[in-house]
């Protein structure tokens, strides 16, 4: 029994020690992590913009999950692996309608690249309607 423990243990150990080993990874890495819609109309209806990113690991990258703060704003973004020095896009939407005023939205994405997590800004004032 302590024989089979430890050789299970081993076995772990070599595991763990050979994933650590390996110094490739996946890296997204934005142009920008902001954008300022400045004043937009309520009445014109949703807006959008395109966040740039580039893999600059050595792995494929995967978005595992984009999350925004609200339900005001969509995060569209690619669901296939984003191969080594390719590029990729994330276009996040913002509906105006029923809230005017200031605004200021994140939305979190995840990857398997060395950071897991990046934080994305938008920003604005919404004009009401009249």
């Amino acid at each position: 029994m302590t024989k089979r423990f430890f050789m299970a243990l081993f076995a772990i150990c070599l595991v763990t020690l050979s994933a650590l080993a390996d110094d490739k990874y996946a890296q997204a890495t934005f142009e920008v992590k902001s954008h300022d819609f400045g004043t937009i109309k309520e009445a014109n209806g949703p807006v959008s913009c395109t966040f740039e990113f580039t893999n600059t690991g050595d792995k494929p990258l995967l978005i595992i999950d984009a999350t925004a703060s609200c339900g005001c704003t969509r995060p569209e973004y690619p669901t296939k692996p984003i191969k080594p020095g390719k590029k990729g896009k994330i276009k996040v939407t913002y509906s105006p309608i029923g809230r005017p005023g200031a605004f200021k939205k994140t939305v979190k994405i995840k990857t398997n690249g060395k950071e897991r997590t990046t934080t994305l800004r938008i920003e604005g004032t919404v004009i009401p309607k009249k």
